[in-house]
């Protein structure tokens, strides 16, 4: 299966092109959409097929590289379009295309009578495609290529609906947003590239890691490689300050927002910066800006939580919080954390998104919770995943975000500092707060929608069977990364997987002290504790009394609208770059260099002709005497110059 790697590409981008080609001519929905999820499922079984085999190889075997042609051989550049099957690219290839075929089928219910049913099918095929290319590439340009290729299906998904309006305008406008801040990022992770290549004469990945670990180069060529592939992370997965794209992207269709903006595309960053484990672990420095920009990111987004009233907003601030989350585990070395809370949150982001999704079905595209209320009669199956995945977000004991990000702050604590843990275990409580605010103002109390014009209904099976199969894995997916402290030094089967990926980094980070069993339970009970206060208070508040929210917001009026209008931070931006790059284009680039210099060189050129022309017109008279007086002056000028120069 391995060798068939290549079909995980192949398939997605056949049902791109044949829905794309001809899905407007087909009539019947279901063939369109059996079309686009099938290829997705079947590069899933193609994938778990590979995992399999590799799983059956000696430890030293399991990387493995299948080639498919020559891309590039110029002046010493030597680039194969080839793909790299280890236990990274194995691990987030069954995340992006099982947890994409799940959310593949939940579309064919969601999208139902669409005017756009095949086109979204077509783009969701193509984003496949894109992202199989980007965590399969063996190197640093087939990873770019499917890096740019994800950032144009995002664009594409998120301006799907054109005609509608959306917050701040149309979706377009959403999402152009998110393809000019993206190209920022993408700029940094550029030079990175250049860089690497500058340094280590190669863009592949083995041999780039390798070069890493034997070539002697200066820890400041390292720091800039580093923070240049960091600065592409920051817009590909949303963090400070690039983080703004991604809760307007919530104006594309709720399947866009599990798939591409909770979870696979935003962790193309993530992924990014754990294959390059090596080049971050030799740049301490940068190491240390990951972690920070990380934990802020994660407090920040956790904090605007708080207050947001849109279902999907609630649930993409949610989704920057968390990325926070796997970034401050790779700021601190624990890269295999990160990944495992990638899977993790796959799982229950994807699920939380995909039942906002049937709430807006079941409620006619309202999604505003504050019109809500006593939904748990009418969409019983939808209440309970729904119940299930907010459980696991916030980390309650037994599923799986409990595991993934107990992972995160145990390290954050033993191989960062008490001040990581003690930000993360705050932002741990927010999140647990804000997600039974959204739960208890969805679910539970009265019920706050005009009865007259919206009938709450529970969606149908091809929604709500994605639903369970996802709540099932939010459940169990954790028993995988079961901590050391629980099951031995031997026992945590995921970081065991990847490890071999890791060594290389893992020898070059420093040690910390050594630290007890006794302080890991004793963290994990406290999160735990104060997770679970945080459940009980916002409960309390939203179910039995609304009046202490509605009090402490009047009370705290100033701070309740920062968190409201989101720091400002988009007025900021706008203020301090849109506008002042619009006003400087307008007056330099297009009235002064466009107007004045090109425009007056044109046209300065094109009346200097003028003005000869008319000069040159008067000599032609048409009088035939005035011709060959011309003529006889030119001869005589002609001869007079020969005889003076003999």
């Amino acid at each position: 299966m391995i060798n068939l790697i290549y079909l995980t590409v192949l398939l997605p981008l056949i049902g791109f092109l044949f829905n794309g080609l001809f899905g407007s001519k087909i009539k019947n929905e279901k063939i369109i959409g059996i079309i686009g999820s099938s290829t997705v499922g079947i590069s899933f079984l193609i994938v778990v097929g590979a995992f399999i085999q590799t799983l059956s190889l000696p430890v030293e075997q399991r990387s493995n590289t299948v080639e498919i042609f020559t891309w590039l051989n110029v002046a010493g550049l030597n680039i194969k379009f080839a793909y790299l099957v280890d236990q990274l690219s194995l691990t987030m290839g069954l995340i992006v295309t099982g947890v994409g075929f799940l959310i593949h089928i939940y579309s064919i219910g969601y999208m139902h009578g669409d005017k756009g049913y095949w086109r979204f099918f077509s783009y969701l095929n193509l984003f496949i495609f894109a992202m199989m290319n980007l965590i399969l590439g063996d190197n640093f340009l087939v990873l770019f290529l499917g890096w740019e290729g994800v950032g144009l299906c995002s664009y594409l998904l998120i301006g799907f609906w054109y005609d509608r309006n959306f917050e701040k305008g149309t979706t377009s406008q959403a999402a152009k947003k998110a393809f000019v801040v993206n190209r920022i990022g993408d700029f940094g992770f550029l030079l990175g590239m250049f860089l690497i290549y500058f340094t280590f004469d190669s863009l592949n990945f083995k041999e780039v890691f390798a070069k890493a670990t034997t070539f002697p180069v200066t820890e400041t060529t390292f720091s800039l490689i580093a923070l240049f592939l960091f600065i592409g992370a920051t817009g590909k997965s949303a963090q400070i300050p690039l983080f703004v794209w991604l809760p307007d992207a919530m104006a594309g269709p709720t399947p866009v927002s599990a798939l591409i903006h909770a979870a696979t595309m935003v962790t193309a960053g993530v992924y990014m910066v754990s294959r390059a484990s090596i080049l971050f672990a030799s740049a301490p420095s940068i190491m240390i800006v990951v972690a920070v920009i990380g934990l802020l990111t994660a407090l920040m987004a956790a904090s605007i939580g708080l207050v947001q009233n849109d279902i999907k907003k609630v649930l993409a601030y949610s989704t920057v919080s968390q990325l926070g989350y796997m970034f401050l585990a790779a700021g601190v070395g624990a890269f295999s954390a990160s990944i495992f809370h990638v899977m993790t949150h796959a799982f229950f982001k994807a699920l939380l998104f995909l039942g906002a999704g049937s709430v807006i079905h079941g409620m006619h595209e309202e999604q505003n919770i504050q019109n809500y209320g006593g939904l748990k009669k009418y969409m019983p199956k939808t209440y309970i995943t729904f119940f299930i995945a907010t459980l696991a977000i916030t980390g309650v004991p037994g599923l799986s975000g409990f595991f993934s990000k107990d992972e995160i702050l145990w390290n954050a604590y033993a191989n960062g500092s008490f001040v990581f843990w003690l930000i993360g275990v705050l932002t741990a409580m927010m999140t647990a707060f804000y997600m039974f605010r959204l739960l208890s103002l969805t679910f539970y109390g009265n019920e706050r929608f005009d009865h007259h014009h919206v009938h709450p209904h529970e969606s149908p099976a091809v929604m709500t069977v994605p639903l369970m199969i996802l709540a099932f894995l939010s459940v169990v997916g954790g028993f995988v990364g079961m901590p050391k402290v629980f099951v031995g030094e031997h026992g945590n089967l995921f970081e065991n997987w990847l490890e071999p990926i890791y060594k290389p980094a893992q020898l070059k980070l420093a040690h910390f002290g050594m630290h007890s069993h006794f302080e890991e339970i004793l963290l994990m009970a406290i999160s735990v504790v104060l997770a679970l206060s945080a459940i009980y208070f916002a409960l309390k508040v939203y179910t039995q009394k609304p009046e202490i929210a509605e009090s402490v917001s009047s009370k705290f009026k100033g701070l309740y609208n920062l968190l409201l209008n989101k720091y400002f931070v988009d007025e900021i931006y706008e203020a301090s770059v849109v506008q002042p790059i619009q006003k400087g284009s307008e007056k330099l680039l297009w009235k002064f260099a466009d107007v004045k210099i090109i425009d007056g060189a044109v046209n300065g050129v094109a009346l200097l002709i003028d003005k000869l022309a008319e000069q040159i017109k008067k000599i032609q008279t048409g009088f035939v005497q005035y011709y060959a007086l011309v003529m006889i002056a030119g001869i005589a000028v002609v001869l007079f110059f020969l005889l003076f120069s003999l």
